[in-house]
């Protein structure tokens, strides 16, 4: 399994060079609850609340032999993202061996440095943008 991130229909593209142990997928609805005078409390369903992704992992410094892709190197991560969050459009996610392809925005993104080692160890949340459809 791969994790890719894009912008701009690939203009820029990041293999994350070590992939997280785990990441997480939430879904969930927009239901609306009521209070009636005879029925007490009904729920209406609605209609899905926006996905998101959650991972965590590291930016290596060190050329480690479990490193997927070499083409950037610890803090060059974190700069390509905070440009990109810095540009305000979505970027896409791309995880291999899943059905996961989804346009997101960034809602959080954490970093720093943990242990002795240098790698910059991340926790990235990213949330689905759905491009609006005019007509």
């Amino acid at each position: 399994m791969d994790i890719f991130l894009s912008i701009n229909n690939r203009e820029q593209v990041i293999k994350l060079p070590v992939v997280p142990p785990q990441f997480r997928i939430s879904t969930g609805m927009k239901n609306q609850v009521y209070e009636t005078i005879s029925q007490g409390e009904i729920k209406l369903i609605g209609l899905p609340a926006l996905s998101g992704v959650a991972m965590e992992s590291f930016f290596p410094v060190k050329d480690y032999s479990f490193v997927r892709d070499r083409t950037y190197s610890g803090w060059e991560y974190v700069e390509i993202i905070e440009a990109w969050k810095a540009r305000r459009i979505p970027i896409r996610i791309i995880i291999t061996e899943t059905p996961i392809n989804m346009a997101v925005s960034i809602e959080r993104f954490d970093y720093g440095i943990q242990d002795g080692s240098g790698d910059v160890y991340y926790t990235l949340e990213l949330s689905e943008f759905k491009f609006v459809k005019l007509g």
